[in-house]
């Protein structure tokens, strides 16, 4: 079975959804406008909605990006966190990261924030933990050794995330490609992890969230 890639939300849904806040911020309307002018996938304002909101109700205050472009993702973590908390961003450009930089500074969040180049998967092992929240946005490929690598780094009670994760419904697909069936098998993999709790939104390409047993 051959599947055309799908809107996970009615597009009449997504266009509710996204005039439902009354102010926006001008530096991610700003990124989003990069982002549409170069063809860059981000998460969006509703996915982005959600990450704050999740960050606050957790009372998180140390982030760990698996991929984070030019900061997007990145920034609606930092609005939620607290002054002395911070969220480390990784990208494997340079470039990226410096943009992700500048995208701070004019939101006057860069001390709540590192950047750092390079692998992400190598970076979070190098990195010093436990971390409350883990956003996993990177190659699809390689979810599942994203999600293995990663998760002794969480906290008890932490909160895994992951962007993606209906990839436009070729889940669905009786012949997935390689970054499909990485999806796959990391969707797998975190609802089958002993001391895990899963759950997948249905919310722009799908996110998934995984706690942590523990307090």
């Amino acid at each position: 079975m051959s599947v055309q890639k799908l809107d996970i939300l009615h597009p009449k849904i997504a266009e509710y959804l996204r005039r439902l806040p009354k102010h926006r911020d001008p530096v991610l309307e700003k990124m989003e406008r990069q982002a549409a002018r170069e063809d860059f996938p981000m998460i969006g304002p509703q996915v982005g909605q959600l990450l704050m909101v999740l960050t606050r109700a957790m009372g998180a205050r140390r982030v760990f990006e698996m991929g984070s472009g030019f900061g997007y993702s990145g920034l609606w973590f930092a609005k939620a966190l607290p002054d002395d908390g911070r969220v480390t961003l990784t990208d494997t450009s340079a470039i990226h990261s410096k943009h992700a930089r500048d995208y701070f500074r004019e939101s006057n969040l860069e001390q709540k924030a590192e950047f750092l180049v390079g692998d992400a998967i190598e970076l979070i092992q190098q990195a010093e933990g436990p971390f409350d929240i883990i956003f996993l946005d990177a190659d699809k490929v390689r979810y599942p050794l994203a999600f293995k690598v990663a998760l002794p780094k969480l906290r008890p009670g932490g909160c895994f995330i992951a962007d993606n994760v209906l990839w436009s419904g070729m889940v669905i697909s009786e012949r997935p490609d390689a970054e499909t069936q990485g999806i796959l098998d990391f969707t797998k993999l975190i609802y089958a992890t002993p001391g895990i709790i899963s759950t997948v939104i249905p919310l722009r390409d799908g996110v998934s969230l995984s706690f942590k047993a523990g307090a």
